[in-house]
C-alpha cells in the first residue's frame, strides 16, 4: 500500500512539473480560402506550432484586413494578417473607419509587399499618372482599399476623381475593359505579378505607369504606410524595363493586450525559421526582420519591440 501511495505522490509531481502547461490556443484572421493571406497563415500557424512549446495556433478564412481589424479588437482573434493603410484607418478612424477607432490593435510587424500597379492600355497614350486626366480609369471596387490608394496617389499629383472618368470594377474586370476598349487605365492593389494584368499583357499588352520622383515623395510624407518599390522588367510580357511604383504591406496585426512574452516568442519564431517560412510559401522570402518594422504607421507591440531590440534594430 505504501509502494501505491508513493507511486501517486511521484506522479503528481512530475505532472505538476511537466503537464501543468496548457496549450495555448489563439487565432490567427487571414482572408478568403483562395487568397494568398490564408494560404500563408496557414504556414505561418504551422510554424508557430512546431516552433513554440504548447502553441496551438490555427488560420481562420476571414473577409480580408478591414474584418480582421474588428475581430481583433473585439478579441475574437489573437493575430491577423492585414494591410498596413489599412490597419491605418482602422487606428486613427479614417477613410474606411471614419469615425470609428479600433484602440486594442498592434502591430508585430509588416511582411511582404501588395504594390500599387498601374496598367494602361497601349493605344491610351497614357505615360504618367499626370496623362489620366479625362481618361476612363478604373479605381478597384467601391470603398475598397484600392480606391483609397488611387485618391491618395492623386493627391500627390494634384488632381481628384474629379480629373477621371471614374469607374469602380474588379481586377479582372479592369483588365477586360482594357482588353475590350472600355477603359484606358486600372490600378491594382496586389501581390505581384497579379494574375488579371498577366492574362492581359499576354492578350492585349499593356503599360505601366510608374510613380516616382517629388510625387511618390510627397504621398510617403503624407502617408506613411507606403514604401518604394520596383515591379522588375519582364514581370508582365512586353514590360522589358523596370517601374517604379509604391507599395503597401502585408502586416501581422495583434491584439495589444496580448502578454508580451509570447508575441516576443511569436515575433522571434518567425524571424529566426525566415528559410523555414520561405520554403513553405514564396512570399516568406519577400520577409527579413530589417523591412519588418518598415511601413509601420501603428504602435508595435512590446513583445515584437523586446525581439526587434536584442537583433539591434531601432524601433518606437
Amino acid at each position: 500500500m505504501k509502494k501505491l501511495l508513493l507511486g501517486f505522490i511521484i506522479a503528481a509531481a512530475l505532472f505538476s512539473v511537466t503537464g501543468c502547461k496548457e496549450k495555448k490556443n489563439y487565432i490567427l484572421a487571414t482572408g478568403g480560402t483562395s487568397g494568398t493571406y490564408y494560404a500563408f497563415g496557414g504556414v505561418l500557424a504551422n510554424l508557430w506550432n512546431t516552433k513554440i512549446e504548447n502553441m496551438n495556433v490555427t488560420a481562420q478564412s476571414t473577409g480580408a484586413s478591414a474584418e480582421n481589424l474588428r475581430l481583433i479588437n473585439k478579441g475574437d482573434a489573437e493575430y491577423a494578417i492585414v494591410q498596413n493603410d489599412v490597419m491605418d484607418y482602422a487606428y486613427n478612424g479614417t477613410d474606411m473607419f471614419d469615425g470609428t477607432k479600433l484602440s486594442n490593435i498592434a502591430s508585430i510587424g509588416t511582411l511582404y509587399p501588395e504594390v500599387v500597379q498601374i496598367a494602361a492600355s497601349k493605344d491610351s497614350g497614357i505615360k504618367s499618372v499626370a496623362d489620366m486626366r479625362g481618361k476612363r480609369v478604373s479605381v478597384g471596387d467601391a470603398g475598397s482599399g484600392v480606391e483609397f490608394n488611387v485618391k491618395q496617389i492623386f493627391e500627390g499629383y494634384g488632381m481628384t476623381f474629379d480629373d477621371i472618368k471614374k469607374n469602380n470594377l474588379s481586377f479582372k474586370e479592369s483588365a477586360e475593359g482594357i482588353q475590350n476598349g472600355t477603359l484606358d487605365a486600372c490600378f491594382v492593389t496586389a501581390g505581384v505579378p497579379n494574375a488579371a494584368l498577366q492574362e492581359l499583357a499576354f492578350t492585349a499588352g499593356l503599360v505601366l505607369i510608374p510613380v516616382t520622383g517629388p510625387e511618390a515623395d510627397a504621398i510617403m510624407a503624407k502617408y506613411g504606410y507606403y514604401t518604394k518599390t520596383v515591379i522588375p522588367g519582364g514581370t508582365y510580357k512586353g514590360t522589358d524595363t523596370d517601374t517604379e511604383a509604391l507599395a503597401i504591406k502585408a502586416t501581422l496585426a495583434v491584439n495589444k493586450n496580448l502578454d508580451e512574452d509570447t508575441v516576443y516568442e511569436m515575433t522571434k519564431a518567425i524571424f529566426d525559421n525566415l528559410y523555414e517560412l520561405g520554403s513553405s510559401h514564396a512570399k516568406g522570402r519577400e520577409i527579413s526582420a530589417e523591412s519588418a518594422i518598415t511601413g509601420v504607421s501603428v504602435p508595435f507591440h512590446p513583445g515584437a519591440v523586446k525581439y526587434y531590440k536584442e537583433i539591434g534594430l531601432s524601433v518606437n
